[in-house]
């Protein structure tokens, strides 16, 4: 492309960049912000044409990792190393798990991505609101085989699940706490790959043991007994399927909002039975099931149990939220919408 003739500055545009220039003074007076005293060029990084000051840090800032996504591989270790690693197969994650120890020694787990930069891990996918997951997570490939191939047409409560060792899983735990605190990820944003795709990808399966993952390690969402056993008496489930499905939202789910029990809506409950309720992971609504996810609602959506949800739209729960830059990690947006 040709480049474009400049236009002659505006005063108001030579009075801003006049003020600007005052910044790197005054801004010395600013509380809160630490520099050293006097400027030392010495200290500047050059970057052709600039010199860049990296001194000063904002205290305005986080991560940008807001989800942790498991998967498993779904092949033996050395055929999954090769395909996170080999360019042709267009696909990665940023750590692999092995499923055992070599001769006793302890689990080496391998690193194929920085965490700051983007793994190809999550393809099409959603979690609360947000399509991009790739660009705001971490995947952690975890070698398990899934089920055999021969099982591949078979319905899931018919599939031969392959487990996962219990060292194999003390090794994801740790590596997993040790993301979580570095990032600040929030429970109820530690999902599978089949929580962002469901009916496309089923991993980590439903013998993945989030539960122990919770009880043992305090790591991901579960719900409180007292809560399912609250709204499995109280507030049970009718049928409303409309009112199923703006829940499964609520929460975090890409789910039509049809009213209809179709087959879309059926691979989002039967992810939502997967990782919550895998005695029973047909994709077929019962009471059990949902006051799981009214359980899930009241403890980290924070629906009070003062109000059903078929009352109240499911994206305008009690939220407080400033309306800085900052943005928030509140799901759902309490100013609606998907």
């Amino acid at each position: 492309m040709g480049s474009t003739p400049s236009k002659p500055m505006s005063r108001s545009r030579r009075s801003f960049l006049q003020r600007s220039s005052l910044i790197s003074f005054s801004v010395l007076a600013l509380p809160g912000c630490v520099v050293s005293a006097g400027y030392n060029s010495a200290n500047a990084r050059h970057d052709g044409g600039y010199q860049l000051d990296d001194r000063m840090d904002s205290a305005s800032q986080d991560s940008r990792v807001r989800t942790l996504v498991l998967h498993y591989t779904a092949r033996p270790l050395d055929t999954s190393l090769e395909m996170l690693t080999q360019g042709q197969y267009q696909v990665s994650a940023h750590y692999l798990v092995p499923d055992q120890a070599i001769n006793g020694d302890p689990f080496t787990i391998y690193q194929l991505v920085p965490e700051t930069r983007r793994a190809w891990h999550a393809g099409v996918s959603y979690w609360q609101g947000d399509r991009m997951i790739n660009a705001s997570s971490i995947g952690i490939e975890i070698v398990n085989l899934g089920f055999p191939p021969e099982d591949e047409s078979l319905p899931l409560m018919q599939r031969r699940w392959y487990n996962y060792p219990p060292a194999q899983m003390h090794a994801v735990a740790r590596l997993m706490a040790d993301i979580i605190a570095r990032h600040d990820i929030k429970p109820h944003k530690i999902v599978g790959h089949a929580d962002v795709a469901p009916g496309r990808k089923f991993d980590p399966g439903p013998l993945f043991p989030w539960h122990i993952l919770f009880t043992q390690y305090q790591i991901g969402a579960w719900p409180d007994a007292e809560a399912v056993q609250h709204y499995q008496t109280h507030q049970s489930f009718s049928g409303d399927i409309r009112t199923l499905q703006a829940k499964l939202l609520a929460y975090g789910y890409d789910t039509p909002q049809s009213g209809l029990l179709d087959e879309a809506t059926r691979h989002v409950i039967a992810a939502f039975q997967m990782h919550f309720r895998p005695a029973k992971y047909d994709g077929e609504p019962d009471v059990g099931t949902v006051a799981i996810l009214d359980a899930l609602l009241e403890k980290y959506v924070g629906r009070p149990r003062s109000q059903p949800m078929d009352r109240q739209p499911a994206t305008h729960f009690p939220s407080t939220i400033d309306h800085q830059e900052k943005g928030s990690d509140i799901w759902p947006s309490p100013h609606g919408g998907r």
